[in-house]
């Protein structure tokens, strides 16, 4: 048996064609369907990495019972958000609109014109201790209310459209100054966890941009307690168990305060930008954890989510191998960290990871999360650690893998792209910059049409019309231009944001707008939607931002600075609200308000000093930092600052010296 899933792209729904559900995927057959039948839509928002998901998959959507109340009284829709970005932030808004929360799976009722008038997130097969409703009675009710209740349907319905469409425009005017950015550090240490880094409390999520961001404030301001904050929350995630010590990388979140058990789910987008923080910090501090970092994160991509061969990043990689077992491929026993070491070596690795007989896994207690607990307790120790995590490895890459998404996002493409460029200069690696370069050549040859944009697959025409496909390719085709002087990629940077103005732009407003003006939808896809804030990506406005001052810079073209200084007015008023969700729109107001550092390479192409200038310029941090390469007979380099400019120099050692 299958449902109409069967011949869908995306791996979440696919995972659920042969459920007894009749499924639909998103879209106009669903909605007449309802109309003609006169049903109320059961709409499932998921993804394929979603624990959760796969939980109620198991408990509801695979039971016969439970398929067969929804097969008789309503019409349903599975959509998965990585491939939906758009319909997934139209519904959450109204979910938590109505709960005061969203996440995955997101679980909402709407009438067959699309609205939401109930919902929730996850709903177990039965009542339980946490107060939850079980599924099955929920459907009941909900079904009553539709038949029975329809001016309360309508009342609902009309409620929570109106708070998605306020909702929705995040804009808000007013100016920046600098104590947007002062305000905009004070309300993040704020919510500093002074006890074990990071921000807020349990569940605790890496914020990278705001690392990001304090870094270069701590580089401007040399405030000690910015510096503090960094290091304490990097050297946090990096000691917990978010981080795969074994493997490298980190998973999406910590479900506690002290970064130790995660929600074992590993995501592109999460570990591009926490490399991105991890260079930055290593760069201007020196760390050589940070370091160390960096390249698990990028070893882990290199072999577990990357296509070298074609040129392409995968999505993610799955928390569970199968239904029920809650991480048991990345957590061990005290018997199978024996079975994998010798015994001086199980001995160290049990002590510096913490290893017990019980450990941190509530459905199977003797299961232990890897946490970095204590160094080793002499020199002599370290590599005996070193190789134990080598073994380590080798005995879990003999267990079933969870599952690999392999679908090639190009918002997400880019954004790695972007992070290998980076990790390529910092830790010197030509093999990151190779893939990374030869991905962007697939975005802008099978993922771009000049007259609608960005698609969001690479070689799928459909969807497209997505504000952050745009922006985060003309990102890191900047950074392509940077790191190899090709002026081909400025250009290309160039023509996606001229769309980007003439497809998303609010020109009454100011503003660009998530989904392209020309695309249509149905229900709340018809809404306009200008986000700002990060969640958890870095948001469409916040990266066009970001992508304009460096245009502005790069190219000294006054339409980018204009439209630059229109974007911020626009959103101005909203940064007083956005604390740590604001870092990518407050890293594009830093780059507006301070100077630039620019840092000019001539001269011969190949080995020599140039090379080694061009290399060292983009290895050194600094903030709001742009490097141009440029071929001449003889070597030189010129550093500006704003408008004042170095005597060129001709050597490395005199550009470091210059640098410093």
């Amino acid at each position: 048996m299958s449902n109409l899933l069967v011949s869908e792209p995306s791996a979440y729904l696919k995972s659920a064609a042969h459920q007894p559900v009749h499924w639909h995927p998103w879209g106009d057959a669903a909605f007449a369907r309802a109309r003609t039948e006169d049903k109320p839509i059961l709409l499932d928002i998921g993804a394929v990495w979603c624990h959760w998901c796969h939980v109620m998959d198991g408990e509801s959507y695979e039971d016969a019972r439970v398929a067969e109340l929804l097969n008789a009284d309503f019409v349903c829709i599975k959509v998965d958000r990585d491939e939906r970005p758009d319909v997934d932030t139209r519904y959450q808004r109204a979910v938590q609109a109505l709960t005061g929360q969203g996440g995955w799976p997101l679980t909402a009722f709407l009438t067959p014109e699309g609205e939401v008038f109930y919902g929730g997130t996850y709903f177990p097969p039965e009542e339980n201790h946490f107060g939850r409703p079980g599924f099955p009675s929920v459907l009941r009710q909900v079904a009553g209310i539709y038949r029975q209740q329809r001016d309360k349907v309508a009342e609902n319905a009309r409620a929570i459209r109106h708070h998605v469409a306020q909702s929705l425009d995040e804009a808000q005017g007013g100016d920046v100054s600098p104590a947007t950015l002062e305000r905009a550090a004070a309300d993040m240490a704020r919510l500093f966890d002074i006890r074990y880094g990071g921000f807020g409390t349990a569940p605790k999520f890496p914020h990278p941009a705001a690392a990001q961001f304090l870094l270069a404030r701590w580089h401007d301001t040399g405030e000690d307690w910015v510096r503090d904050v960094v290091e304490k929350t990097l050297t946090g995630m990096a000691k917990g168990g978010i981080r795969d010590h074994v493997g490298g990388g980190f998973h999406r979140y910590a479900v506690d305060e002290r970064w130790i058990v995660p929600h074992f789910e590993k995501m592109a987008y999460d570990n591009s930008e926490l490399l991105h923080a991890y260079l930055d910090a290593y760069a201007a501090l020196g760390t050589p954890l940070f370091k160390q970092v960096a390249r698990g994160i990028v070893g882990w991509v290199l072999e577990v989510l990357s296509d070298r061969q074609r040129g392409a990043f995968h999505t993610s990689q799955d928390a569970d191998v199968a239904f029920g077992d809650d991480g048991d491929y990345w957590t061990w026993t005290v018997d199978e960290l024996r079975e994998a070491l010798p015994e001086t070596a199980f001995a160290v690795a049990r002590r510096v990871f913490d290893v017990e007989e019980h450990g941190e896994m509530h459905h199977n207690p003797r299961k232990n999360v890897l946490w970095w607990k204590s160094d080793p307790a002499g020199d002599d120790e370290w590599p005996v650690l070193e190789d134990a995590l080598v073994k380590l490895k080798a005995a879990r890459d003999r267990r079933t893998a969870p599952f690999i998404d392999t679908t090639p996002y190009v918002n997400w493409n880019a954004m790695m792209a972007s992070a290998f460029l980076h990790a390529g200069a910092v830790l010197d690696r030509p093999d990151c910059n190779a893939l990374a370069l030869r991905v962007l050549q697939r975005i802008w040859g099978e993922a771009w049409d000049g007259g609608r944009g960005m698609g969001h697959v690479i070689a799928r025409a459909e969807p497209h019309g997505l504000l952050e496909d745009n922006v985060h390719a003309a990102a890191a085709f900047l950074d392509a231009y940077e790191a190899t002087g090709d002026d081909a990629w400025l250009t290309r940077a160039i023509a996606v944001m001229h769309h980007c103005r003439r497809a998303h732009w609010d020109d009454t407003k100011g503003g660009f707008f998530d989904v392209a003006r020309d695309r249509t939808g149905s229900a709340y896809l018809a809404t306009p939607a200008k986000p700002v804030q990060d969640a958890p990506t870095p948001s469409g406005n916040g990266v066009a931002a970001l992508v304009l001052a460096r245009l502005s810079a790069l190219t000294d073209d006054r339409q980018w600075r204009s439209l630059l200084d229109r974007q911020l007015a626009t959103f101005g008023g909203a940064a007083a609200q956005l604390a740590l969700y604001g870092a990518t729109l407050f890293r594009a107001v830093d780059w507006t308000l301070n100077p630039p550092t620019r840092i000019e390479v001539q001269g011969p192409r190949g080995e020599g000093a140039a090379c080694d200038m061009h290399l060292l310029a983009l290895q050194t941090y600094r903030p709001r930092r742009l490097v141009i390469r440029r071929t001449a007979e003889r070597p030189a380099a010129t550093v500006c600052v704003g408008t004042t400019c170095s005597l060129p120099v001709p050597t490395p050692e005199a550009l470091r010296a210059l640098l410093g």
